[in-house]
């Protein structure tokens, strides 16, 4: 039997594992013992009931979060789709190193672990309207890499990406994914004017038709109009479903790399939920595409972790509020 690179990925999503319904039931039926009214802490319990189905813990418990930040680079920038040259991407990785960066200062406010990665930064991936991001070994090695992210252990995984240019990116995979072409997807990004959204509407439209016959395989998809931090992050999000540990997206970029796990297997990502809402009306579709809710909708417009990074907060409060009212009920 002849087999390929994507071969080990398509026979995780076959077997991916359920949640654990019995701790999701054991958190729901704490907060209805609780001295409250039914329901009345909203999203708070659902969240703490979905930290325990995807953990396996109830009442659940977050010791050990992290938010692993992923970077690459995109040939396709050469078309001008962004007001940042490629080397921003490098010195924002630079920048978390030396702690500078937004990112590391919400991690320190919410005791939160912090991994940057940089795939390859000097060898941005193909340009996308004339040849594929990635060949399949490429891929799915990257993929590979990425499911390294929760292997020192973690009990949250954030989700988020360095990369200039690649909102456009996500919403090339978005419109290969879902249909559409590149004005029903791509927005500002990170501060383009009007010329430069029609030029990366443009960019996507010239992609779809480049790659438009192959098109109708989500991995296939993901390498030939991705990146290496879409893939990288794909490979997490696997890694984090075998593993028991309940993940975070960030914004679009984030979520268009976990739409191709979705679009191969509706069920990939239910241990995950949406961290924030990115502006402009390609996230909110997307996120109505996969029926997610975000935790929050700041307009952060900046991703790079930020908004996971942000959510985290919300949801260590949820396992800290179940667990302290389930003791609570005890005494």
């Amino acid at each position: 039997m002849t087999t390929t690179p994507f071969d080990d990925f398509r026979n995780l999503l076959a077997a991916l594992p359920s949640a654990d319904e019995a701790a999701r039931s054991r958190v729901r039926t704490l907060f209805a013992k609780t001295d409250k009214p039914k329901a009345s802490l909203g999203r708070i319990e659902d969240v703490a009931a979905w930290l325990a189905a995807w953990s396996g813990r109830a009442p659940p418990a977050i010791n050990r979060p992290l938010v692993a930040i992923f970077a690459g680079n995109h040939g396709a920038v050469r078309h001008s789709i962004s007001p940042r040259a490629v080397a921003a991407t490098a010195n924002a990785v630079e920048l978390c190193a030396a702690g500078g960066a937004a990112i590391n200062q919400i991690c320190i406010a919410n005791d939160l672990g912090l991994k940057v990665f940089d795939l390859a930064l000097d060898i941005p991936t193909g340009d996308i309207t004339e040849e594929a991001a990635l060949d399949e070994r490429g891929c799915a090695a990257t993929m590979a890499f990425g499911m390294e992210a929760v292997a020192g252990g973690a009990d949250l995984l954030c989700l988020g990406d360095l990369g200039v240019g690649n909102s456009t990116i996500a919403a090339a995979l978005c419109a290969a994914l879902f249909g559409g072409g590149g004005a029903d997807w791509v927005g500002e990004g990170s501060g383009a004017d009007e010329a430069m959204i029609v030029r990366k509407a443009e960019v996507v439209d010239r992609a779809l038709a480049f790659h438009h016959a192959a098109l109708d395989d989500p991995l296939e998809i993901l390498r030939r109009v991705g990146g290496r931090e879409f893939a990288a992050i794909c490979g997490a999000i696997l890694a984090a479903r075998m593993e028991k540990v309940p993940v975070l997206l960030d914004g679009f970029v984030a979520t268009a790399a976990a739409a191709v796990l979705h679009q191969a297997d509706p069920a990939a990502l239910d241990h995950c939920l949406l961290a924030s809402l990115s502006p402009g009306p390609g996230h909110a579709k997307l996120a109505e595409q996969l029926g997610l809710s975000p935790l929050l909708d700041l307009g952060i417009r900046h991703e790079e972790g930020v908004g996971a990074a942000l959510a985290a907060g919300i949801v260590k409060a949820a396992a800290l509020t179940s667990s302290g009212m389930a003791a609570a009920i005890r005494r």
